[in-house]
């Protein structure tokens, strides 16, 4: 359009109409003659909005995404954070467990021997002086532990005490090649002597070389004079061999302890005797055998197999 008298008074009457027609609409509120229109111009031009918004937002998202990422990354940062103190928990809850769990053994061994003990932890293994088998838990002078005391936990006999010091001793395991115990057949009087081998079974020498004796036997600590340095009736092991009886004085036994001398934790030391010899009240309940289930076959002749005389 040139730009002419009549094109400029054109122009300035449309600038008009619109401003009247504005202030109608304004003044109408939702009775504003012109409502009708704008709805009509709304479902025209609404789609065509709608798909320019769709078309936008992925940009939008895309700035808004670059925006947060800087604190999506802290996020992200923490909660990895939790994740691992979670786990961190999760795994001391599991070994808090696992002493419970050790705890309550060494307290149901200790009520059935009627054993007063000191509970202890374990926090180093070895010798300074050597290679002999030892462990030092964390109870001491102060804690009323002295030295030949037996030690305990919840599966039998670990060991006795050696030296003391005011906050910690140290233990020497049955398994140690200089460590030896008398002890009692279950259910009898067979007497004998239990010494350490090491990471092998315990060898027992029977006082009765002509004891009957047969794998599965259990035995236990005979105990001391004046109970040190053992107290009557802790578990020791189970007989896993017998050496054929040579006509000898003494008969040899091996015995698998009861203890895993690898994985101790939790023990407990005797403080005080029982009143009375516990006989084999404190050894564990023997496993019930698994049946051994049968199968019955049935087979019935093929009707095309062969008559045999008796069926002839």
């Amino acid at each position: 359009m040139r730009d002419t008298k009549e094109s400029r008074l054109l122009l300035v009457l449309l600038v008009a109409i619109a401003f009247a027609l504005i202030t109608v609409d304004i003044r109408g509120g939702r009775n504003s003659p012109v409502d009708g229109a704008r709805h009509a111009a709304a479902a025209v031009f609404g789609p065509v909005e709608d798909g320019l918004s769709s078309a936008v937002d992925p940009v939008g998202d895309a700035v808004s995404a670059v925006r947060d990422s800087g604190s999506r990354h802290d996020r992200l940062a923490t909660l990895e954070k939790e994740n691992a103190a979670l786990k961190a928990k999760l795994g001391s809850d599991d070994r808090n467990r696992s002493r419970l769990k050790q705890l309550d053994k060494l307290l149901k061994v200790a009520g059935e021997g009627q054993y007063g003990i000191k509970g202890a932890q374990v926090i180093a293994i070895g010798s300074a002086q050597g290679f002999s088998w030892t462990i030092t838990i964390d109870a001491g002078a102060d804690d009323g532990i002295r030295r030949d005391m037996t030690v305990l936990n919840g599966d039998g006999l670990v060991g006795r005490v050696t030296t003391v010091g005011p906050g910690t001793s140290t233990v020497l395991l049955a398994n140690d090649p200089d460590f030896t115990v008398g002890t009692r057949m279950e259910a009898g009087d067979e007497l004998g002597f239990a010494s350490g081998q090491g990471d092998r079974p315990l060898r027992v020498e029977l006082l009765n070389g002509k004891a009957e004796v047969k794998k599965g036997d259990r035995l236990v600590t005979f105990g001391s004079q004046a109970d040190k340095p053992f107290v009557p009736g802790v578990p020791v092991g189970v007989v896993s061999r017998v050496d054929p009886s040579g006509g000898g004085l003494t008969r040899t036994l091996y015995v698998t302890p009861y203890v895993s001398f690898t994985k101790l934790d939790i023990v407990g030391v005797v403080v005080e005797a029982p009143k009375k010899d516990p006989r084999d009240t404190v050894l564990p309940a023997r496993p019930k055998p698994v049946p051994t289930p049968t199968v019955t076959v049935t087979v019935t002749p093929s009707a095309d197999a062969p008559a045999t005389a008796e069926q002839q």
